[in-house]
């Protein structure tokens, strides 16, 4: 029987704010993917791979070329080969080639989850920048590297309340605020959730409970996709962190908003097809932003640009030692 999930199965139903809908964006598909790689070629014959699938206990085995990756040929593919009767025949007649659907090790494993959902394919071959194969990915590696991820959430926050000291408590003056400044670039679809998980970091590090940090990262981690897919050039993202209260500034110059009311509707949605097939454009980021926020402010203007504003304040039951991170 085949293992199948969903994104929705992945977020635990709770809108969101669960612990592994934070770690499909966090983390990497490099520290998921598994790197012990078997490969054919394209003429080794169809016996070959099944030997080789029998050997090793897996369903599917890259097919590589001349140190390039060529195609992917997968149990179902010897089925076929099996029912035909042609073992006897290479590789290349059975593997899946041309515009292969493919992970890169450097993208969150949000988006590999996105894929695998719109393709309900069982693994994806994963490139690194410079298009070599360095590993495979499985919806089975995905939920094992989650299993062993939330453990060592968990051991974080174990860590975090034996602290004797939160850091804020610890400094002493009229003022405290602590800016973070980071740069989103257009159509970067492998460094979104780049900046929501450095904020998330540092407010856990400060001090911060972990629901304001979950909180905060999930709208900037919406805010940051909103800038790699409707903008021209990216933007910023400013996070200006004080012991009362947390604000996010998510900026860009152009195209900008005709009307910001009906942007704010859930399900409204300006993406292009094509962002649309890779699963974003759903038109719930704002949506969840609000949800998330204790304010949120929007000032834009069509040709000039955007300015989302994102306010959190951090109460006090957010700061009490003992609190649970779930």
């Amino acid at each position: 029987m085949k293992s199948r999930f969903t994104l929705l199965s992945l977020l635990g139903g709770d809108g969101g704010l669960g612990k592994v809908h934070e770690l499909i964006r966090e983390i990497r598909v490099g520290r998921v993917m598994t790197t012990a790689l078997f490969t054919v070629a394209p003429d080794n014959l169809m016996s070959e791979l099944k030997e080789l699938m029998r050997e090793h206990h897996i369903s599917g085995v890259p097919v590589v070329e001349n140190g390039a990756l060529a195609g992917i040929v997968s149990i179902e593919d010897l089925i076929h080969a099996l029912e035909a009767g042609k073992l006897d025949s290479p590789v290349r007649d059975f593997m899946t080639s041309g515009t292969l659907i493919v992970a890169r090790a450097n993208e969150p494993v949000m988006e590999a989850v996105r894929r695998f959902e719109a393709t309900k394919i069982g693994r994806m071959p994963v490139l690194d920048t410079q298009d070599k194969l360095v590993g495979i990915l499985t919806r089975g590696d995905i939920i094992e590297a989650l299993l062993s991820a939330l453990q060592e959430v968990y051991s974080e926050a174990e860590r975090i309340h034996e602290r004797p000291e939160y850091f804020f408590q610890a400094l002493e003056s009229d003022s405290t605020s602590l800016v973070l400044r980071y740069h989103v670039k257009h159509r970067d679809f492998a460094g979104g959730g780049n900046a929501s998980a450095k904020i998330k970091q540092a407010l856990l590090r400060i001090g911060a409970s972990p629901l304001l940090a979950r909180r905060v990262a999930i709208a900037t981690y919406e805010a940051e996709i909103n800038l790699i897919i409707h903008t021209d050039n990216g933007g910023t993202i400013t996070a200006d962190i004080k012991p009362y209260e947390i604000s996010i500034l998510a900026e860009d110059r152009g195209p900008g908003i005709p009307d910001v009311e009906l942007a704010c509707q859930p399900g409204y949605s300006t993406a292009t097809p094509e962002i649309r097939e890779m699963g974003f454009g759903a038109g719930m980021g704002l949506v969840n932003i609000k949800r998330c926020t204790d304010d949120m402010n929007i000032w834009s203007a069509v040709g000039i640009g955007t300015r989302l504003q994102m306010v959190f304040r951090v109460s006090p039951e957010e700061t009490k030692r003992g609190e649970s991170s779930n």
